[in-house]
């Protein structure tokens, strides 16, 4: 199985991107607090490219490349809910592919269903998700997706932060992981431009040697 960015300087591109449009969140005087329930100095809101045409597209169109280059075989593209849905549906209208995509939990009325659209048996499916912090949400989809007895090829991913964790969980589960871009071509990238002082890139590699512990 590989755990892989795609390419370097698409990587560069993406997090140049993602900064310009101030996805990036630096905040360690009010730290975000994530699903998993780790503090953290640092927000990656993918969702805004959504706003944003020629950087969705850019997305879309890389996704898409990344796509035919590691899954050739896809027969079924699946949105991770929610911020994979969206990019997940360009990705497959742009590969003529069919969509679906995977709640967080089933719905507690009328079909109950944790997968939405119709999950084929045997089709070969890629996930789509927006951003990998420890991996978890990302995994229980794809455990999903096998449990209605669909094949997972992989996932592939705007962003990772790269925690050990992440890698851990996607090694145990068995799932490939392909991503754009990932935490440190991003940090490296708003350090050269500027976007990144001294004290926060201080916070930030504390933050990231103990995310679990960090401002507790």
């Amino acid at each position: 199985m590989s755990i892989q960015k795609f390419e370097a300087p698409l990587a560069e591109e993406i997090a140049n991107a993602l900064a310009g449009i101030e996805a990036i969140k630096i905040q360690p005087e009010k730290p975000f607090t994530w699903a998993s329930g780790w503090n953290s100095p640092i927000y990656c809101d993918n969702r805004l490219s959504l706003s944003y045409p020629a950087i969705r597209t850019r997305v879309k169109d890389a996704l898409v490349k990344m796509i035919k280059a590691k899954y050739p075989e896809v027969e079924c593209i699946a949105g991770v809910a929610t911020a994979g849905i969206p990019q997940g549906a360009l990705v497959a209208e742009a590969l003529g592919l069919p969509f679906i995509y995977i709640r967080s939990k089933s719905k507690s009325h009328g079909m109950e269903n944790m997968i939405e659209g119709l999950a084929k048996k045997g089709a070969k499916v890629v996930l789509i998700e927006d951003l990998i912090s420890t991996g978890g949400s990302s995994l229980q989809a794809a455990e999903a997706v096998r449990a209605a007895n669909m094949d997972v090829l992989g996932m592939a991913a705007i962003f990772t932060y790269g925690f050990p964790i992440s890698e851990d969980n996607f090694k145990q589960h068995n799932v490939d992981l392909w991503y754009l871009s990932d935490y440190p071509t991003l940090t490296n990238q708003m350090i050269e431009d500027g976007r990144l002082k001294k004290e926060q890139l201080e916070t930030l590699e504390a933050w990231r040697d103990n995310p679990a512990q960090w401002n507790q």
